[in-house]
Parts: structure tokens; sequence; C-alpha cells
């Protein structure tokens, strides 16, 4: 029966995939209820309709909340917000002038639609000074990853990782995958798929900065 529940779901965010206008919501959802209560098994039909208004809620806060996507937050009081409320997240902390949190960024998108019940997002260190002095953040790039406001890893430069600038993004999947906060949409919505969207509202101020290694930000 869960497994019925989550196609419907499925179906539920493919239509929204596909279509434009706001009404289809409303449409393929009376479709589904339809299809509920026409089924033969009452179990299903008793549990079918309010199963499927959770799961689609969760889906429309995940939508809402960007899930399924690599996207940068620039208040400071958002991005603590975010990290002390939701379930999961992996958040990056950057600086503009430095290549290896460039690549970063590209593997971490890369793995956004593909963990879209994890919240990905890039924080450009200027933005929240308080943040970073009170997480100790000294060593760029920086990947924490928070699972009900709980820090339960950070990532720091490419050490753990090869501690080179070519890696493959399994690579860092797996490293990711060790604290548990990658998590598949799959596994609490069904067979749902997002896609990437682009980083918004970067913070484009700059400073002279040495490209080394290791972005210290003592410096």
């Amino acid at each position: 029966m869960d497994t019925k529940l989550n196609d419907l779901a499925s179906r539920v965010v493919e239509a929204n995939r596909a279509r434009d206008e706001p009404e289809d919501d409303d449409a393929i959802f009376a479709e589904l209820e339809a299809e509920i209560e026409n089924d033969e098994n009452a179990a299903f039909r008793e549990r079918g309709l309010q199963q499927l208004r959770l799961q689609v809620d969760k889906l429309k806060h995940m939508q809402a909340n960007a899930y399924g996507t690599y996207s940068e937050i620039v208040d400071e009081k958002e991005v603590i917000r975010i990290s002390a409320h939701d379930p999961r997240c992996v958040i990056h902390f950057y600086h503009s002038n430095f290549k290896r949190c460039e690549i970063m960024d590209k593997h971490l998108a890369k793995l956004a639609p593909k963990y879209s019940a994890t919240r990905f997002l890039r924080v450009f260190v200027e933005n929240v000074p308080w943040l970073v002095q009170r997480l100790g953040i000294k060593v760029l790039p920086c990947v924490m990853s928070f699972m009900d406001g709980v820090m339960k890893d950070h990532l720091i430069g490419f050490e753990e990782i090869g501690n080179s600038d070519i890696f493959e993004t399994a690579v860092l999947e797996l490293r990711l995958s060790q604290n548990g906060v990658l998590q598949k949409a799959s596994d609490q919505l069904g067979a749902l798929s997002y896609s990437i969207a682009p980083a918004s509202g970067r913070n484009t101020r700059t400073r002279a900065v040495d490209d080394d290694d290791i972005f210290d930000l003592d410096d």
C-alpha cells in the first residue's frame, strides 16, 4: 500500500514538472482522489487520501524551501535558522576568491538533486561573521553537516578527500554519507526527482588573496 501511495505522490511531482498552470495541482489531486475512492482495497481507501495529502504537503514544503537545489543564503539569521531547524542540511562556507571553494561548489551542485531530502546551501563567509566566529571556521573550504540543529560533521579543505583539486564527486558523497546527513527524497516521498537550480544572490565583494591550497581566514 505504501508503494502505491508513493507512486501517486510521484505522479503529482511529474505533473508539476510538466505543466505551468497553477490549477494543475488541483486537477491531478482530484484524479488521484477519485482513484483512491474507487480502489477495491478497503484499507487503502481508508488511509489513502490522508497519506497522499501528507506526502504532497511534504513535497510542497521541500520545493518551497529549495530542497533538491544548491542555493545561496546571504542573511546570517536565516542561515542560523536553517541549521537549527532543518532535519538535514549541508552548508558550504566559502570565499569567492578561493579556487577550491569553486571546486567544492561544483561537486555539491551535483549531489543536491540526488539527495533532495537534504538541504544544500552555500554561504559567503563575509556575510556571516558572527557565525564564522561561533563555529570556529578558520580554513576554507569548510563544509558542515547539521541534523535537527546538531552539527554532525565538518569537512575542512580537501585533506580527507584526497588532498587534490581533482577528485570524483563520489568521493565527497562517500565522505558526507558517513555522518548520515544525506537522504534521498525516495526515502520519504517515493521516487521523486528534482533539477539543479543555480546558486543566486552571490556577494561579489573581493579582496586580494593568494590562491594557495588552503585559504586561512586568519591571514
